[in-house]
């Protein structure tokens, strides 16, 4: 039988009841909330045929473990965000434009990684992708953060992290590039980003592992005008992927990056 789990917050919620509603035992909604926002995931979900509940807000608590759920949760069974693919090298067989993988060695925080998959689908990457151990997981304070992208980028949790860079790199053609606050090079000096590349940064106490570190092709780091030392890795994952972004965009001849509207 497939494990329960609780899945809130507005964005998370109507990202499950788009992607597969099918997946969902019911929507919880708090007594007394029929904001405009409230009213349509409500019709959402009664259109897809999933049962709505309206509870206390104590109960929402108690099903979300405290966690900030804005008044609405599903209860799902099984891994509605799993994608179609789970192998990096499959996935990459699947593009049409060279790969752009973030890469997270050792992420501990939800929120961290629900930044980073928010960012990384923002960015257009097409895949996040952390070991399966010793890192934080598709939690459900994770997929709030994320705001529905937990839905709609590949999260890859593989075994072993460094062989699995060793086979984007010797298998994929994949340029694996790590960021490390030491590294002399900057980003914005760095040529050849817009071939198939995976971003790799490192996880909030230590960094990049040193097998993680032997796997990159080569280190780059952020210039840092004042005294702090490092970024929080979810806006470092966005500086550098922007950048790349940035660079594709004007070698097919884009030009800048236009403002993405409904940001939040």
């Amino acid at each position: 039988m497939a494990a329960e789990r609780w899945i809130f917050g507005y964005h998370a919620v109507r990202a499950a009841l788009d992607r597969d509603p099918a997946a969902l035992a019911g929507l919880w909604v708090q007594s007394g909330r029929h904001d405009a926002r409230v009213r349509a995931l409500v019709a959402r979900a009664q259109a897809a045929g999933v049962t709505v509940h309206r509870v206390p807000r104590t109960a929402l608590d108690e099903r979300t473990g405290g966690g900030r759920h804005q008044g609405v949760a599903v209860r799902a069974a099984g891994a509605i965000d799993r994608p179609a693919v789970s192998d990096p090298l499959a996935l990459i067989a699947t593009l049409t434009e060279p790969a752009l993988l973030l890469v997270l060695d050792g992420v501990q925080d939800p929120h961290n990684l629900g930044a980073c998959l928010r960012t990384a689908e923002a960015a257009g990457a097409h895949a996040v992708i952390a070991p399966r151990d010793r890192a934080v997981g598709l939690t459900a304070a994770a997929r709030k953060v994320a705001s529905g992208a937990a839905g709609r980028v590949p999260f890859l949790a593989v075994t072993n992290l460094a062989r699995t860079l060793q086979a984007l790199r010797t298998e994929a053609g994949v340029q694996v590039v790590g960021a490390a606050a030491e590294a002399p090079l900057c980003v914005y000096d760095a040529g050849h980003l817009d071939g198939p590349l995976a971003l790799v940064l490192g996880g909030e106490a230590r960094g990049l592992r040193r097998l993680t570190r032997e796997r990159c092709d080569r280190l780059v780091s952020l210039p840092m005008a004042g005294s702090v030392e490092s970024l929080n890795v979810g806006v470092a994952a966005g500086v550098l992927l922007f950048e790349v972004r940035r660079r594709r965009r004007a070698a097919a001849g884009g030009g800048a990056i236009a403002h993405a509207p409904g940001v939040q």
